[in-house]
C-alpha cells in the first residue's frame, strides 16, 4: 500500500490498479462502480490510461483538467502513430505536500511490424471535489513531450546481408531500386504519359509499352497506382530526366537484394533468396521522436537500431557458374547445365537459357530419356554381376532384335565382336541392349540408385528430381532401357549426379547451403573398385576414341555421350554426362538431334572455367 492525502487532508491506505490493458477492461467515466464513492489517485490514473489505451480519447480526456486540449493532443498523437495497441501498468504513487499526487506507470504502445515503443511515465493527480482530476500537460502523455509538441515516429530500414558463393564472392547483394508508381486520377492525358514512360524503361523490360501500362492503368482499382516497372537504381538515373517531371507519376525507392548480375542463375537465385530470406532481412528499427509545431524534429525519446541481417553461403561457384552460362546461352534449343564437386555434393553451377527458363526449372526437375548416358549404369550392373569385365568380346551388329523390337545403333553402324570398354566408347546400343535384356527385371533400377538415379534429395529452397528407372519384367523392355530409352527417366541434375558417383565412388550427398544439410531417403551402397576402376577408364576412352574433337585436347576429361530419341522417334535430344578432376557435370540440349551440340557446350564450359 502506498500512503496518500485524500482531498479532505485525511490520510488513507490508497490501492493498486495493476495492470490495465486496453483489451481487458474499459474503466466507467463516473469515479464510482468498481471503485465504489470515493476512488484514489491512482484510480482516477488508471481510468484515464485504460481509456487512452482503448483509443476513447474523449474518455481520458474526460479524467483531466484540461478535456479540450487533453483530447486534441492524443487525438493527433493516436492519429500520427495509429498503435495497434497500448499496455499500461500503475506502478505506484506518492503523495505531495501540495496534496497533489504523483501516479508513476509503465507503457507499451505497439506500433505494429513487431515495433514496441515503452517508457515510464508520471501523471500529476490533484483533488476535484472528494475525487481526482489528471493535471494536464503534454508530460502526462510523455515526460519529454513539451508545449506544442507532438509525437512522430521514423523508421529504420534493416541493413540487408549478402549471399555469397563459395568463395566469398556476391551472388545477391542490396541494392536501391526505385518503384514507378503511375495514378491514372493525376496523370491528364494518360496515352500521352503511358508514351512517355514506355520509351524511357522499353530498354530494361522490353516487354513494358504504351498499351501495357495502359491496360494496367485501367485494371487498377481507383484511388490506386499502377506499379509501371521497379528499376535499379542506375536505370532509374538514366531514366528519370524523361519521366521525373510527368504528372501522376510518383516513385517509390526501397532496398532489396538482387543479382549482381539479373540474367545469374535465374533458375536457382530467387529460390536461395526464399529460403535465407530471414537471415539476410535482418530487422528493421525505429526512433520516436518530439515534433515541433512546424514537423521538425525536437528530441529523440527512444530508440530500437536496425539490426544487420548475416550473410548466407552457398555452395554455387559464380565463376563456374558463368562459366555454364557463357557457354549454352546462345543454343537455339532449351539447354541446361549441372555441376556438382564429386568429393563434397557440393553444388556449383545450375544454368539454363532462356528457352529453358520458359519451361521451368528442367535442371533440376526436368525428365527425360538419358539415352546412352545411361550406359554407365548398364555397363556398372553388368560389371557388379560379374558376367562381363571391360575387356569381354562383345558383339555390335548394325542392329539387333530381342522380342518384336528391332533395336538399331545410330545410324546403323556395325563394328563387329570388340571388347566391352570399346562398345561402350562408340556407344553400341546393341551391345548394351543385349546385357540388360539378360538380366533379372529388378537389376537396372537397384543399379541406378547406386548411381543416385531414384534417390530423393531434400535440399533446403530447391526441389529436385534424379529420376526413376522402373523394374522391368519384359525382356524387351528392359534391353530398351538399357541404352537409356524405354521407362528411363532422367534430369540433368540427375545424371550429374550419376556422374559425380563415377568420380567419388559414392552417391554425394547434394548440398547447396552451407548451414543447412540435405537430406536422402536412402544412402545408396558404394560402387566397388571392381566396378569404378574399368568404368572409369571406359568413360575416359570416350573422349580419346573421338580424336578430332576440341575435347580431347582437355586434360582427364571423361564421361558418356547420349542421344535420346522422344516423341515419334524422329527427333533427339543431346547428352553428354562426366567429370573432370573434381568436377562433375552433365549438359542436355533438347532436340538437338545429336550429342555433338552437348559436347562443344561441355568444351566452351570447362574452358571458361580456367
Amino acid at each position: 500500500m502506498t500512503r496518500t492525502l485524500g482531498p479532505s487532508g485525511i490520510l488513507r491506505q490508497v490501492r493498486r490498479t495493476g495492470i490495465v490493458a486496453a483489451l481487458l477492461l474499459i474503466l466507467p467515466l463516473a469515479g464510482c462502480g468498481w471503485f465504489g464513492s470515493d476512488p484514489s489517485a491512482e484510480d482516477i490514473a488508471g481510468e484515464f490510461l485504460t481509456a487512452l489505451a482503448n483509443g476513447d480519447t474523449a474518455g481520458a480526456a474526460g479524467r483531466t483538467d484540461a478535456a479540450e486540449s487533453a483530447k486534441a493532443l492524443l487525438d493527433n498523437v493516436r492519429g500520427a502513430l495509429k498503435p495497434a495497441g497500448i499496455r499500461t501498468e500503475v506502478t505506484g504513487s506518492t503523495a505531495m505536500d501540495d496534496k497533489t499526487t504523483k501516479v508513476q506507470f509503465k507503457a507499451d504502445w505497439d506500433l505494429g511490424k513487431d515495433r514496441h515503443w515503452t517508457y515510464d511515465g508520471v501523471l500529476e493527480l490533484r483533488p476535484d471535489n472528494e475525487s481526482w482530476r489528471v493535471h494536464w500537460s503534454p508530460s502526462a502523455l510523455h515526460p519529454k513531450l513539451g508545449v506544442q509538441q507532438t509525437i512522430g515516429v521514423r523508421d529504420q530500414e534493416a541493413v540487408q546481408a549478402p549471399i555469397l558463393d563459395r568463395d566469398g564472392a556476391p551472388l545477391m547483394a542490396p541494392e536501391r531500386v526505385v518503384s514507378v508508381l503511375l495514378d491514372p486520377a493525376k496523370a491528364g492525358d494518360v496515352a500521352a504519359v503511358a508514351a512517355t514512360l514506355a520509351a524511357a524503361v522499353n530498354k530494361v523490360d522490353p516487354a513494358i509499352t504504351q498499351q501495357s501500362i495502359m491496360d494496367g492503368a485501367a485494371k487498377t482499382p481507383k484511388g490506386q497506382s499502377y506499379t509501371v516497372v521497379s528499376l535499379r537504381d542506375p536505370d532509374y538515373q538514366a531514366a528519370k530526366a524523361q519521366i521525373y517531371e510527368l504528372p501522376g507519376v510518383r516513385f517509390v525507392a526501397a532496398t532489396r537484394l538482387l543479382a549482381v548480375d539479373k540474367n545469374l542463375a535465374t533458375q536457382l537465385l530467387p529460390a536461395i533468396r526464399k529460403q535465407v530470406e530471414d537471415q539476410v532481412t535482418g530487422k528493421p528499427g525505429f526512433r520516436v521522436v518530439t515534433l515541433n509545431a512546424a514537423g521538425g524534429e525536437v528530441e529523440e525519446i527512444f530508440v530500437k537500431d536496425a539490426e544487420a541481417g548475416a550473410a548466407a553461403h552457398v555452395t554455387v561457384s559464380r565463376g563456374i557458374q558463368a562459366a555454364a552460362e557463357a557457354a549454352i546461352d546462345s543454343i537455339p534449343q532449351a539447354t541446361a547445365l549441372v555441376a556438382l564437386k564429386p568429393s563434397s555434393g557440393e553444388v556449383l553451377a545450375v544454368a539454363q537459357n532462356a528457352p529453358a527458363d520458359a519451361q521451368g526449372a528442367i535442371a533440376l526437375t526436368g525428365r527425360y530419356p538419358p539415352g546412352s548416358t545411361f550406359k554407365m549404369v548398364t555397363a556398372g550392373a553388368a560389371l557388379q554381376a560379374g558376367t562381363v569385365k571391360a575387356d569381354t568380346p562383345s558383339p555390335c551388329p548394325g542392329t539387333i532384335t530381342i522380342g518384336p523390337r528391332a533395336i538399331p545403333n545410330n545410324g546403323g553402324f556395325d563394328k563387329g565382336t570388340i571388347p566391352l570398354h570399346s562398345a561402350f566408347a562408340f556407344s553400341c546400343n546393341t551391345t548394351f541392349a543385349k546385357l540388360a535384356a539378360e538380366m533379372a527385371p529388378d537389376t537396372l533400377t537397384d543399379a541406378a540408385r547406386q548411381f543416385g538415379l531414384g534417390v530423393d534429395y531434400v535440399i533446403p529452397g530447391v526441389t529436385t528430381i534424379t529420376g526413376s528407372v522402373p523394374p522391368a519384367q519384359d525382356r524387351t523392355e528392359r534391353a530398351e532401357d538399357g541404352f537409356g530409352q524405354g521407362k528411363v527417366l532422367a534430369s540433368p541434375f540427375g545424371m550429374a549426379v550419376a556422374a559425380s558417383t563415377v568420380a567419388a565412388g559414392t552417391v554425394p550427398k547434394a548440398t547447396l547451403f552451407r548451414d543447412s544439410p540435405t537430406k536422402m531417403d536412402v544412402v545408396p551402397q558404394p560402387l566397388p573398385a571392381s566396378v569404378l576402376d574399368p568404368l572409369r577408364e571406359m568413360m575416359r576412352e570416350v573422349v580419346t576414341t573421338n580424336a578430332g574433337h576440341p575435347l580431347n585436347q582437355l586434360p582427364d576429361v571423361r564421361g558418356k555421350t547420349g542421344t535420346a530419341q522422344f516423341g515419334d522417334g524422329t527427333r533427339s535430344h543431346g547428352w553428354f554426362a562426366g567429370y573432370q578432376g573434381d568436377l562433375a557435370f552433365a549438359v542436355l540440349i533438347t532436340d538437338a538431334g545429336t550429342s555433338v551440340p552437348a559436347l562443344d557446350a561441355t568444351d566452351r564450359f570447362l574452358r571458361g572455367i580456367s
